[in-house]
């Protein structure tokens, strides 16, 4: 489509789909996961090549995307042994996709350049589904020209694509959007819960809500269709909700930014995070405050 040569790092359960896309826009397409089985089964299906070192990556790539837990895994997969700056023949690109710490994101961007690698961010939000179908909402920080380059890539990812400023201002937004994201499931759980105890349909709570001022992502799109079903099934787990509130408070610490709402937010979901078992998927915040509340959301009376 456009020549250019992509990496995928991180074929997880965000990265699989995501790349997906790449590969059927017709870029040539080359991966690599912690797991070499997964990125095998990941280029047979979809025509890539699969590659055991970052730097080997890097080696056929102009572009390399990371999709991986955390900022410190980034800086690994970046600078690490065998890391993608090794493998960069000039002018390379690393956009991270991941959820990670923006003054992280900004310290390793201006080593890469020291090394002539530019680097954007560039955080996704909508979940699994629209990872699948390519409508993944893209917050992209970032020099204008970089973003230019890598253009053809965040358009096979992505229907909403926001330029925020410079590098790291898209990781900074992400928090601040998955901080109301966890508060708005919290305290509409909560909402629910009291509704129910007084002997109201959840479903009817709902239906009023998403026609109200309450309404907000968690009634539109998580109780329904996660919650009263009982299937706890978003693709998100809990404890990655609870590193990007960390990173929202961290935010607000570097910034001198009185947060007390938002840090007694994130204590409830460590909190939670605790006492569920496995790992759980972030939805099931709301299995918690049933439990402690002694009442479950089912629309059955």
């Amino acid at each position: 489509m456009s020549g250019l040569k992509v990496g995928f790092v991180g074929i997880g359960t965000m990265g699989w789909p995501m790349a997906a896309c790449i590969a059927r826009a017709g870029l040539e397409l080359h991966v690599l996961d912690v797991n070499p089985s997964v990125a095998t089964a990941f280029a047979d299906e979809f025509g890539a090549t699969a590659h055991e070192t970052p730097l080997k990556l890097a080696q056929s790539c102009d572009i390399a995307v990371t999709m991986v837990p955390t900022g410190a895994d980034v800086r690994k997969v970046a600078l690490g042994e065998n890391g993608l700056a090794d493998g960069f023949a000039g002018n390379g690109i690393l956009i991270d996709m991941s959820s990670s710490e923006p003054s992280g994101t900004e310290a390793l961007a201006a080593e890469l350049a020291e090394r002539g690698v530019a680097m954007i961010d560039a955080p996704v939000s909508g979940g699994r589904a629209k990872a699948v179908d390519g409508s993944l909402t893209l917050i992209v920080g970032g020099d204008d020209a970089v973003i230019d380059r890598c253009q053809p890539v965040l358009d096979a990812m992505g229907d909403n694509i926001f330029r925020t400023g410079r590098v790291g201002s898209g990781h900074a937004i992400k928090a601040i959007n998955n901080l109301m994201n966890a508060a708005g499931l919290l305290v509409g759980g909560e909402a629910l819960l009291i509704g129910k105890r007084f002997g109201l349909d959840p479903d009817i709570i709902v239906d009023v809500i998403n026609a109200s001022t309450g309404m907000n992502h968690a009634t539109v799109n998580k109780f329904k269709q996660r919650v009263f079903s009982r299937s706890f099934d978003s693709g998100f787990p809990m404890d990655l909700m609870i590193k990007d509130l960390d990173i929202a408070l961290g935010l607000a610490r570097e910034t001198h930014t009185p947060a007390p709402y938002a840090a007694h937010c994130r204590e409830i979901w460590a909190t939670a995070g605790l006492n569920l078992e496995n790992r759980p998927d972030h939805t099931e915040i709301v299995r918690w405050l049933e439990k402690i509340s002694g009442a479950e959301l089912d629309t059955k009376g």
